[in-house]
C-alpha cells in the first residue's frame, strides 16, 4: 500500500474520519486484515504529518499508554496515575521501581529518532549488536517487519516483553520512514497474543495497529487542539520564565511545579493560571505532590 504525502495545510478539525468500515469489518484472513491496517496507518500517517501536532507531545503520552499495557501483560496494577507518580516525583537517588523502570524505557525510547545507538540507550540490558540482528530480522510490509522482530525478539529472550514491543514498534517506524518510534503495538495487543507465532502473531499485529491507530488519531487531534489553545495564551503569561514552561507543557505528558524553571510559589501559580484558562489539566486529584498537563 502506498502511503498519503501529509498534507501540512490540512485543518484538523476537517480532517477525514477514520472510514467506519475499518474498525467495523471482522476480517479473518491474513490478507483482509492487512488491508484494514494498512488503510488505518495510512490515516494515521496522515495525522501525524500535521505540523500543528506536538509531537513530543503526543510521543510521551503514547509512551505512559504503552508502559500501562506492559504493566498489565505482566499482571501489575498500576495504571497511569501510579506511572507518572513513579516517575515525576522521584527524588535524586531514588530507584523508579519495575512500574517506574517500564515506563522510563518507553519514555527512551521515543525521546530521539529511532537508530540502533538511541534504542541501544533505552534498553540498556541489550548490545546494540543484538539489537541490530533483531531489526535486521523484520523484512516485508511494515506490520509483517514489526511481527517478525517481535517474534525473532520473544524467541530469543522469551521475558523481554517490554523490549520486544519496542524493537517492534521500532521496526514499524522505520518501515513507515518515520523519524521517531510511535508506540502503537502493546495497547492494541492482548497478553495471549504475545506468545503466538507465524501468521497468527501477525494477524494479532494487524489487529492491535487497526484499534491503536483509531485511538492515536484522536489522542493527536485532541492534544493538538490543546497545544494550540496553550499557544494561543503563553503571551498573556507575564511570569519570568513562563515561555520555557509553556515548552515542557508542549513536549511532556506531566509536568510538576518543581521541574518549571520558576521559583516554587511562581510555578504553582503558574500552573493554577493555566489550569483556569482552559489549557493545562491537573492530573492528580491531590492538594499536594500535583502534577498538570496538558
Amino acid at each position: 500500500m502506498t502511503f498519503a504525502r501529509p498534507d501540512h495545510s490540512i485543518d484538523l478539525d476537517t480532517l477525514p474520519r477514520m472510514p467506519v468500515w475499518v474498525t467495523s469489518e471482522r476480517a479473518e484472513t491474513l490478507e483482509d486484515v492487512a488491508f484494514l491496517s494498512g488503510t488505518a496507518l495510512n490515516h494515521l500517517h496522515v495525522v501525524l504529518g500535521h505540523s500543528e501536532v506536538p509531537q513530543a507531545l503526543l510521543r510521551d503520552r503514547l509512551a505512559l499508554r504503552a508502559a500501562e499495557a506492559c504493566l498489565a501483560f505482566s499482571g501489575r496494577p498500576e495504571r497511569a496515575g501510579e506511572l507518572r507518580d513513579a516517575v515525576h516525583l522521584l527524588r535524586p537517588g531514588d530507584l523508579p521501581g519495575p512500574a517506574g523502570e517500564t515506563c522510563l524505557v518507553w519514555r527512551r525510547a521515543v525521546e530521539r529518532p529511532v537508530s540502533i545507538k538511541a534504542l541501544g540507550r533505552a534498553l540498556s540490558a541489550f548490545e546494540p549488536g543484538q539489537i541490530g540482528t533483531w531489526l535486521d530480522a523484520g523484512k516485508g510490509a511494515p506490520v509483517a517487519r514489526a511481527a517478525t522482530v517481535l517474534e525473532a525478539v520473544l524467541t530469543d529472550t522469551p521475558r523481554s516483553d517490554v523490549s520486544a514491543l519496542v524493537l517492534a514498534d521500532a521496526a514499524l517506524a522505520q518501515a513507515l520512514s518515520w523519524d521517531h518510534l510511535v508506540p502503537l503495538l502493546a495497547p492494541g495487543l492482548k497478553r495471549a497474543d504475545l506468545r503466538k507465532q507465524g501468521d497468527n502473531l501477525r494477524v494479532a499485529c494487524h489487529r492491535a495497529i487497526v484499534s491503536s491507530a483509531v485511538e492515536v488519531s484522536r489522542i493527536a487531534v485532541d492534544l493538538t487542539r490543546q497545544a494550540t489553545h496553550l499557544r494561543a495564551v503563553a503571551p498573556k503569561l507575564r511570569a519570568k520564565g513562563a515561555g520555557d514552561a509553556v515548552e515542557m507543557f508542549l513536549t511532556r505528558d506531566a509536568v510538576a511545579p518543581s521541574a518549571l524553571p520558576l521559583p516554587d510559589r511562581s510555578a504553582r501559580r503558574l500552573c493554577d493560571r493555566l489550569v483556569d484558562l482552559g489549557t493545562v489539566r491537573e492530573l492528580t486529584g491531590r492538594d499536594t505532590f500535583r502534577l498538570y498537563g496538558v
